[in-house]
């Protein structure tokens, strides 16, 4: 089974956006650890979230 595209534009309902803004991040951030330790590589992730929430990630200390 295949996934139709995602059209890439702005949601308006902010709840709606909000929801999946999270899950987003969450992927971002698995995605950003896994590169880390399947490549060995050194990654930083920094979000900012529409009000301004800061999200980061470090692979190092």
């Amino acid at each position: 089974m295949v996934r139709g595209k995602v059209e890439m534009k702005r949601i308006e309902n902010a709840s709606a956006r909000q929801v999946t803004f999270s899950k987003r991040r969450n992927g971002l951030l698995k995605k950003a650890f896994e590169l880390s330790v399947l490549c060995d590589a050194e990654v930083a992730l920094i979000i900012f979230s529409q009000k301004g929430r800061l999200y980061e990630f470090s692979s190092s200390e």
